[in-house]
């Protein structure tokens, strides 16, 4: 039995050293089938800092030996968007495959890129959108899909934080892709489309920062169904953080925290309320996506029936015609 369970486990690499990397590998080493054997940074300091926190037998200080590990199976990439392309690309390059925090990429081109490399090499991949792995966030979606609510009429998402942020932070800085939108944003656009599908028209209207990144931003997204959808992002005020989604027949309400949602209430027409909680206490994990990464490759699929590829690129194009809107770019962006 111990030589199974030892089959079984999936070997991990981290390849960042920040606060969302060390959450989604506190995580990991919780789950008995999930190994993570290397970790990756800039410096070997912060990869050596990083390994004896986590237990992880080998540090490296630049990402290229990290993709070259052929003790890994797949490698978890948490550096900022901006280097999300290179990061990612590296380790498919080098035949890893690769669960890619979100937002995915700077833009779409740049997401096609690494979609059409994964295919080229048959590897798997994966945008570390947790949210669509969520059990409670699954269970809505089928209820939505089975017609709980009738025709879904709208959909309401918001996600601000209180700051204040100075200049010099990641959120402002556009060599690091900062913004509301790509940090932020790309939850209530996710959820949306989530239910809905991509969208046939984008409008949107922002406040910049002196860097010309956005602060806030407002979005409505429209679908010739007549579904609307309303989301609102923001690095000035700490919003609800709550979603809602309205049909023809009824209402599906997600309290704070809708990424990452313990709870939900559905109110149908002519019905009590009803609640669905979450079977445990796992409101803030990122295991969820960990598993759905581990069960892919136990399988041999290339990419996730939770979280597809076209889905990721849909959302990514939204993403581009948000900021198209709202007159962001970033350096060394080129045309999408």
């Amino acid at each position: 039995m111990a030589e199974e369970r030892e089959r079984e486990r999936v070997r991990w690499g981290v390849l960042a050293t920040g606060g969302i990397a060390a959450a989604f590998t506190a995580d990991l080493v919780d789950l008995p089938d999930a190994e993570v054997v290397a970790v990756a940074s800039r410096t070997e300091e912060s990869a050596k800092t990083f390994a004896e926190r986590f237990g992880i037998p080998r540090a490296y200080g630049e990402g290229d030996a990290l993709a070259q590990d052929e003790d890994v199976d797949v490698v978890y990439v948490a550096t900022p968007h901006s280097a999300h392309r290179a990061a990612a690309g590296l380790c498919l390059e080098a035949g890893r495959n690769v669960l890619c925090e979100k937002a995915f990429t700077l833009n779409a081109r740049e997401a096609r890129e690494l979609v059409d490399l994964a295919k080229e090499r048959g590897s798997f991949l994966m945008e570390a959108m947790w949210m669509y792995c969520n059990p409670l966030i699954r269970r809505l979606k089928a209820l939505v899909d089975d017609g709980a609510i009738g025709e879904v009429r709208t959909v309401q998402a918001d996600f601000g934080l209180s700051g204040p942020f100075p200049p010099s932070h990641r959120l402002r800085d556009p060599a690091q892709g900062g913004g509301a939108l790509l940090d932020l944003g790309v939850y209530p656009v996710s959820f949306a489309q989530l239910l809905l599908g991509e969208p046939s028209e984008v409008m949107a209207r922002a406040v910049l920062s002196d860097e010309s990144v956005d602060l806030q931003t407002g979005m409505l997204l429209s679908w010739e169904s007549g579904a609307l959808a309303s989301l609102h992002c923001s690095l000035v005020g700490g919003t609800s953080t709550s979603a809602s989604v309205t049909g023809s027949q009824g209402r599906i309400d997600i309290p704070y925290g809708f990424f990452h949602a313990d709870r939900f209430v559905l109110h149908r027409d002519g019905r009590d309320p009803e609640e669905f909680t979450a079977a445990d206490a796992t409101r803030a994990s990122l295991k969820h996506e960990a598993i759905e990464v581990m069960r892919c490759l136990r399988a041999g699929e290339t990419e996730s029936p939770l979280v597809p590829l076209d889905g990721t690129l849909a959302v990514m194009r939204t993403l581009d015609a948000v900021r198209d809107r709202i007159g962001v770019t970033y350096p060394g962006e080129t045309a999408t």
